[in-house]
């Protein structure tokens, strides 16, 4: 029977956009399907399908905002055996016309002025905002559709609607504003319930100040908000409630709140049960209504933010002059918690950092963190708890001032948060150093997996684009990330200029000067991500919608490009060898934008589009080399120069082996000099030459640069260079984290046959390096859960497949120079230690 329904990638979604949304499945067993029939009860029956597809589109009418839907699939085996018809999921349509909406964005009167402008000026205590409705009867299904800038905190009857936090999403939001949609059923009543919202004004309006540390600061909109409830009752009839003119707001506890620099919480100024029907709002005043607004609110279509982990402090220790400083044992992003029982009015300052001084307190220094960040808390009397709710930082330390020495280390913890996209990977070997390694990788791709994927939590919690397609593989290997990333890239095409320019941030809310606006391989993330979409989930709808905006960037880079070289850009960032050319480096990110949009045409059917592109692709490879092939050596000769060529193909053949021996025997040596452009480069590059003793090598290096330097030297998550710990910068960056694809496609063998999508067709070929005795590698595919474990010890050989139903593996052996080997009954051999093996559980071996 199927399994795992799923809609547009997400399990029983609510409030999403799309009017003909993807239905896929998974199949449970062995057999293979030949067929499908899908019903979505009463909207549309596919009939029996003739198909081995496990996505397919709603094929009814296009369904109208609102629509509740419920749906199930059948399938047939090769036997011709049709299945038990699946468990019912379901789907809800949000709202999907501005005129859909009737409420009102309100805000509080301190927020805006007379004519309706945003004061962007010093921070001002936070609103609370009120509003009641009286219920007429029974509720058989309730919903909230609500939306805040730049934070909001919605409650219903003083209880939370969600578990979210930090919403909406990271949008452009003069562009977009992300609504969240709510079954809110269970928390209302029958006769008087209230609505409460606390707004804060997140990155939507980051005001200037002077006290505490800005990476930018400008505004796209103070702190308002939306909300509409839509009640059903048992017999039928329906109701509506909004925000509107008869709301009330009043300040709340929380004093201050700045993106960058901290918050301010008086617990003394809270209001008890301020959001329950009844409650005294004597002293507040009408809300400020804000015309027209509407047109902007979209669906958010991924999983939002969510705390998904709780770390006690394991150690409080004073500092030299008695300081108290916890320490929660690893690097996050989130919220440090104070739980505490004092005496009102007792002022604390809390310094977030993952540094601490000789003196053992906590470091902010710019290059790192930014400085001053702290947030400000005054207790309330008794038993308290407080967290930031409208911001958050980087930390490992918690530096509390003012904390009474008594206090104990149970006084903090820390709360990481990161988009709830699920965790589907597995890493683990004999080596405890390589296991590290993926840990703190995993835990920096963690710390920056927000409503866009930043390059610290810190002093930027900006989306640097070049992360998200030079580390694509590291990102979804560990976690499902299909809804995830469609929604990225609508924040990134958003961010594209009417000349094509995609900025190297977005959503763009600070321009930046030069080449860290402008870089091919920043903003070609524009071509790449809907490309690698197609690749790792077999979703084509991210090239369908964007391949204009696609065509749009490789024309812009076309215009900026002279007899095809690129000239602008950033270069290798972060290399240690700056006789790398800028033009080079600028001009391979041409390339693979051209060639990309090559392959994307073609898989679209546009055969004209793709011959066009094709040429362009040999054009620029024509150019690279006339400009920077030199007595034998590409750019003067360095490392990133070498194996930008060698990925290009365009080495001469009489060159190209002794480029990858030299290449290989650095990177064996752990004398890397690349930076994180080229970084995914270079092991792609080793990795299809089958130099994997090299990168064998540079894994399990702990001299300087490598990432057993960083292990060795303390870090918890991965670091903004190659000496981190030692030399400061952030201690939560996972740009130099490609090595993690590696594990899995290279040790774990875990990739894809050629010309495969969604790993329909896998291709299962791990490597066993050096002294490693065992690799287990697991991670999660579109078919299902795809597992690889192997382990060798005297003079024998076992590795063990599982291949998801609806999926085949070609499996190659290494070549351990074992004496025979031992397969399955079931695989069919296809070349010199391969074989063809479907859906299961198998065994190979080699040896004794």
């Amino acid at each position: 029977m199927p399994t795992n329904l799923r809609t547009c990638d997400l399990t029983d979604p609510l409030g999403i956009e799309a009017t003909r949304p993807v239905l896929s499945w998974r199949l449970t067993g062995a057999a293979a399907q030949t067929a499908y029939h899908v019903r979505v009860d009463g909207l549309w029956d596919s009939g029996e399908v003739e198909s081995a597809d496990q996505r397919v589109v709603y094929g009814g009418e296009p369904l109208a905002g609102r629509t509740a839907a419920i749906w199930r699939v059948r399938t047939r085996d090769e036997t011709g055996r049709w299945s038990e018809w699946s468990e019912p999921a379901r789907f809800e349509l949000g709202l999907l016309e501005p005129e859909d909406w009737s409420a009102s964005w309100i805000t509080h009167p301190d927020w805006y002025d007379e004519g309706g402008d945003p004061r962007v000026g010093e921070g001002r205590p936070l609103p609370l905002l009120a509003g009641e409705f009286t219920l007429a009867g029974q509720v058989a299904a309730a919903r909230l559709y609500v939306a805040g800038l730049g934070v909001y905190v919605a409650s219903l009857n003083g209880a939370p609607v969600t578990d979210a936090v930090l919403e909406p999403a990271y949008t452009d939001f003069t562009r977009r504003v992300a609504y969240a949609t709510h079954d809110v059923t269970a928390l209302l009543r029958e006769g008087r319930n209230a609505l409460g919202l606390t707004l804060g004004p997140g990155i939507a309006h980051v005001f200037p100040h002077q006290d505490r540390y800005m990476k930018f600061y400008g505004s796209k909109a103070a702190p308002k908000a939306i909300a509409q409830l839509e009640v059903r009752y048992a017999d039928g009839t329906t109701e509506r409630f909004g925000t509107d003119s008869g709301w009330l707001a009043t300040e709340g506890p929380t004093t201050r709140s700045h993106w960058y620099g901290g918050e301010d919480h008086d617990a003394r100024l809270r209001l008890p049960d301020w959001d329950v029907p009844g409650a005294d709002r004597s002293g507040w005043r009408p809300v400020v209504v804000l015309p027209g607004g509407t047109e902007l609110l979209r669906a958010r279509s991924c999983p939002p933010i969510r705390v998904t982990e709780e770390l006690p402090a394991v150690e409080k220790r004073p500092a030299k002059d008695g300081t108290p400083v916890f320490d929660v044992g690893t690097v996050i992003a989130g919220w440090a918690e104070l739980r505490l029982d004092l005496p009102a009015g007792r002022y604390l300052r809390v310094l977030p950092g993952d540094q601490l001084d000789d003196y053992g307190r906590v470091v902010q220094s710019k290059p790192a963190t930014g400085a001053p960040i702290f947030n400000t808390y005054v207790t309330k009397d008794g038993p308290q708890t407080w967290h930031p709710d409208f911001r958050y930082d980087g930390f490992r330390y918690v530096e509390v001032q003012g904390l009474p020495e008594h206090v104990g280390r149970e006084a903090v913890a820390g709360l990481a948060l990161r988009a709830a996209n699920d965790a589907i990977g597995r890493f683990e070997t004999s080596n405890p150093l390589l296991n590290d390694i993926h840990r703190i990788i995993d835990r920096a791709v963690r710390g920056n997996m927000y409503s866009v994927l930043t390059d610290c939590p810190h002093r930027e919690k900006l989306g640097w684009l070049e992360q998200t397609h030079l580390l694509f593989d590291v990102v979804a290997y560990n976690y499902d990330v299909a809804a995830y990333l469609r929604e990225l890239l609508v924040t990134i095409a958003e961010a594209q200029t009417p000349e094509g320019l995609v900025p190297d941030i977005a959503p763009e809310y600070v321009v930046f000067d030069g080449p860290f606006r402008d870089d091919p391989n920043w903003g070609g993330a524009m071509v790449r991500i809907p490309w690698q979409i197609y690749r790792w989930y077999g979703d084509t709808s991210a090239l369908e919608r964007h391949y204009d905006a696609m065509a749009r960037y490789v024309g812009y880079l076309t215009g900026k490009a002279d007899g095809g070289i690129v000239r602008h850009g950033l270069g290798d960032w972060f290399g240690l060898d700056g006789s790398t050319p800028v033009p080079l480096v600028s001009t391979w990110g041409y390339w693979r934008a051209a060639g990309t949009l090559a392959r994307a045409a073609e898989v679209l059917g546009r055969d004209d589009d793709a011959k066009r592109y094709r040429a362009l692709t040999d054009e620029i490879s024509a150019a690279f080399t006339d400009a920077f092939l030199k007595d034998g050596r590409f750019g003067g000769g360095g490392q990133a120069s070498q194996v930008f060529a060698l990925d290009m193909g365009v080495v001469p053949a009489d060159l190209a082996q002794g480029a990858l021996d030299e290449l290989s025997a650095a990177v064996r040596a752990g004398e890397i000099t690349v930076g994180e452009v080229a970084l995914p480069a270079l092991y792609q590059v080793l990795t299809r030459a089958g130099r994997h003793d090299a990168l064998y090598g540079f894994a399990t290096s702990t001299s300087h640069p490598s990432y057993g330097y960083q292990v060795r030297h303390g870090a918890t998550a991965l670091t903004e260079a190659w000496d981190g710990p030692t030399r400061g910068l952030s201690q939560n960056h996972y740009m130099l984290g490609a090595i993690d694809a590696w594990f899995y496609r290279g040790l774990g063998g875990i990739g894809q046959a050629p010309g495969s999508t969604g790993f329909r067709r896998l291709l299962i070929a791990p490597a066993a390096p050096g002294d490693l005795a065992s690799v287990t590698a697991r991670t999660e595919t579109p078919y299902g859960e795809v597992g690889v474990a192997w382990q060798r010890a005297d003079g024998a050989y076992e590795l063990q497949v599982e291949v998801p139903p609806g999926s085949t593996a070609e499996v190659r052996l290494p070549d351990l120079g074992l004496p025979r080997c031992t397969v399955p009954g079931a695989a069919t051999a296809v070349g010199e230690r391969a074989w063809q093996v479907p859906a299961g559980r198998w065994t190979f071996g080699a040896g004794r």
